[in-house]
């Protein structure tokens, strides 16, 4: 089996190609190695694989088209997993063009390939961000999603929309994962345990958001590697009795499928603060401030739908996680 997963550098990429090498499976990885955070990080999550022989690493940006053409014609790969994006909320105010390149231009790149080369299954990722506006809690894949307060959500959102039109055009099966909010080792330094542990075992204060009012789905990065993995060998099938108005949002007649993955179990900021806290033996230095533009005060997964799939629902205690990213933390920076 010949996989091809962008975003190979990044957070989440990472672990998916080192877990599908453990499988015995031949892994293409790209990336770009942007400077939107610290590119070494990113070198230093690929050198802990790039060496296997089941490996290739080919440095290109997603929104190169020519490129990813070539990319799709010598690869011939079978399944697609497709991680690669600008990420982050707040950056999306002050960069939005860098939204559209690798966003909307990647991943209609990512489509023409999976088209060109009759790919087996994409899976792509989505994000718990398209809920916007939404107040119903839990968010459940069945709900409209049509206030966005960011333009990263808005393309996410897009990517879901373009998917859903090559899934009915061209046949091309396609399933969406909502992530929300994932965390843990070799993690993301604009995300705010990477900032909130770097702050705190520095003596600094932390920004507090929303006065510690916010909440959060968080979601171990373990648990979203096994969701991946299994929903990867999982196609979503044509449907020809769904109609609009008896079938799911979350599906179609064609073979297209949204799914959230999540913990399902919110926690206050001040909780996530309390966990660095007693992960690392310091108190935080808390600095509160109003919620910023483009966040939503709470993200609540319904997984229902995806357990039912799968036959697995991530559960990792915060406190948990918390503790294996900050020894992760102080072992990688060698902060003591």
């Amino acid at each position: 089996m010949k996989l091809l997963v962008t975003g190979a550098a990044g957070f989440i990429g990472a672990h998916v190609c080192q877990r599908l090498l453990q499988m015995g499976m031949e892994v293409t990885g790209v990336d770009n190695l942007n400077s939107y955070y610290d590119p070494q990080l990113k070198r230093n999550r690929l050198a802990l694989f790039s060496a296997h022989a089941r490996f290739q690493f080919v440095e290109l940006d997603i929104a190169d088209r020519v490129g990813m053409a070539a990319l799709f014609a010598q690869g011939q790969f079978d399944r697609v997993i497709h991680l690669a994006a600008q990420a982050g909320v707040r950056y999306s105010l002050e960069n939005p063009m860098a939204y559209a390149d690798s966003n909307l231009i990647g991943h209609l790149n990512v489509l023409e390939g999976c088209r060109q080369h009759r790919v087996q299954h994409l899976v792509y990722a989505s994000s718990s961000s398209v809920y916007g506006l939404n107040k119903k809690m839990p968010f459940s894949p069945e709900d409209g999603v049509d206030h966005p307060v960011s333009l990263y959500a808005a393309t996410k959102k897009a990517n879901e929309l373009m998917s859903h039109s090559y899934s009915h055009l061209y046949g091309i099966p396609t399933t969406g994962l909502r992530f929300f909010t994932v965390y843990g080792p070799w993690g993301r330094p604009d995300m705010a345990l990477f900032l909130f542990t770097k702050a705190i075992l520095n003596g600094e204060p932390i920004k507090v958001f929303n006065y510690g009012k916010m909440k959060r789905d968080f979601t171990y990065i373990d648990d979203i590697v096994e969701g991946i993995i299994r929903i990867q060998a999982k196609a979503p099938q044509t449907k020809p009795d769904w109609s609009d108005t008896a079938g799911a949002r979350s599906e179609s007649s064609a073979p297209y499928k949204l799914f959230n993955i999540g913990n399902s179990q919110p926690v206050e900021l001040e909780r996530l603060i309390c966990a660095i806290e007693a992960a690392t033996g310091k108190k935080a230095i808390r600095d509160y401030q109003p919620i910023q533009p483009g966040d939503v005060e709470a993200t609540f997964a319904d997984v229902e739908d995806f357990e039912r799939q799968i036959d697995f629902v991530p559960a990792t205690p915060i406190e948990q996680g918390v503790q294996s990213f900050v020894d992760w933390y102080r072992a990688y920076y060698q902060n003591e």
